[in-house]
């Protein structure tokens, strides 16, 4: 009779967590048949025909729960896995967001890996979300742009995504402001005294972020600027760290039938010395987007257009090297035929000049006999569920 009390007293207790408690598992599966062809200068066309993923919406495939702790405070939890369904890989790691917050009147603490503030713009203001041979040139630039230098312990970048973050959120009560910070810590090893640290390259500051998004959204109006700055690079004994610093800003009104938007965006990678008479040139580039999404009864037209400038730090003059720059011009259809399930269309022309050498996706560029980067086309037929 005891066990049977203890046993009934157990039960109540869970019920009574679950009963404040909720897990939802989530996610997208998204395929389709896309084509790029990317040709260059010489006339050499690279092209390929694939199963692909992600062309509407990024697979992937989550859990996320809310606790209800009382007195207006709440613990959550998000682990996202990117899923690439065209082959059947993917949830090996929760890379796309891993999290665990604590929520209440005072807005929102979260910590782990999280989209960067500044990415967030790239996606609420692209008709296209930056997925698939539509995605904005803004997106496209400045993830390469902002990559770790070569020889990093883990080279990558922290544009979309970064680890190892603090971030706080605005609690969503005041008045359509809104706003986040985020802190990335690098985690790297440090040595008492310095003259011990290892003169290995990229081992102290590089991987290190910071980042803030402040905006306003009411009725038919979004607006929102970000800032960031991020660190690619250092040399410990030389005094040197290299980093790069964003910024844009963008905008959409939703005019009922139709939406516009766009963006601006500029970056700029820099190499601080501790010693003043070492020097290096900055080197950026800009860049804008525009684009508008038309309802059309179920369905739904999207189209775009941006543009990049790379800044070399060229020197004035006629015989200047121009500054690389590139534009791309996508088109695109969705028709939902649910709530969950969608078909999508989509193609995207994009033209480099002076060196530039970004495409919509699929093979490089072919080498050789001085020939450059020219043009790349690429278009996406697919299917998107979501549940």
């Amino acid at each position: 009779m005891k066990r049977s009390l203890v046993a009934l007293a157990a039960l109540a207790i869970t019920g009574s967590a679950s009963a404040q408690s909720s897990i939802t598992m989530f996610g997208v599966v998204d395929a389709g048949i896309s084509y790029y062809a990317n040709e260059n200068t010489a006339g050499v066309t690279a092209s390929q025909k694939a199963v692909s993923n992600s062309g509407y919406n990024a697979s992937r495939f989550g859990f996320r729960g809310t606790e209800d702790l009382g007195g207006g405070l709440a613990a959550s939890f998000w682990l996202e896995a990117p899923i690439t369904n065209d082959d059947g890989q993917g949830i090996l790691m929760f890379s796309r967001r891993s999290t665990v917050s604590i929520s209440g009147g005072f807005g929102e603490i979260r910590a782990g890996r999280d989209y960067t503030p500044t990415f967030r713009n790239d996606v609420v203001f692209d008709p296209f979300f930056t997925a698939g041979v539509g995605a904005n040139m803004l997106y496209l630039a400045n993830h390469g742009f902002g990559k770790w230098l070569a020889g990093t312990p883990a080279t990558g970048s922290t544009y979309v995504r970064s680890g190892n973050s603090v971030g706080y959120f605005l609690p969503p009560n005041l008045g359509g402001f809104y706003g986040q910070m985020m802190y990335s810590f690098n985690e790297r090893e440090k040595f008492d005294p310095g003259t011990a640290t290892p003169a290995t390259l990229h081992t102290q500051r590089t991987g290190r972020y910071l980042g803030g998004r402040a905006g306003y959204a009411n009725g038919s109006l979004d607006v929102a600027a970000s800032y960031s700055s991020a660190i690619i690079g250092d040399d410990f004994y030389a005094g040197t760290t290299t980093a790069v610093k964003t910024w844009n800003l963008g905008a959409s009104y939703d005019f009922g039938v139709a939406k516009l938007m766009g963006e601006y965006s500029s970056a700029k990678k820099s190499v601080d010395s501790a010693r003043p008479w070492v020097s290096a040139p900055d080197n950026g580039l800009k860049g804008y987007l525009m684009g508008v999404t038309v309802p059309i009864g179920p369905g739904l037209i999207r189209a775009s257009h941006s543009q990049v400038k790379y800044d070399q730090n060229q020197p004035s003059g006629s015989n200047a090297a121009k500054n690389p720059q590139a534009s791309k011009f996508a088109l695109g259809y969705v028709h939902n035929l649910s709530k969950r399930t969608a078909l999508y269309a989509a193609v995207a022309r994009l033209s480099n000049k002076h060196g530039a050498a970004l495409s919509v996706a699929g093979p490089a560029f072919a080498q050789g006999q001085g020939a450059l980067p020219k043009t790349s086309t690429g278009y996406d037929f697919g299917i998107r569920h979501a549940f």
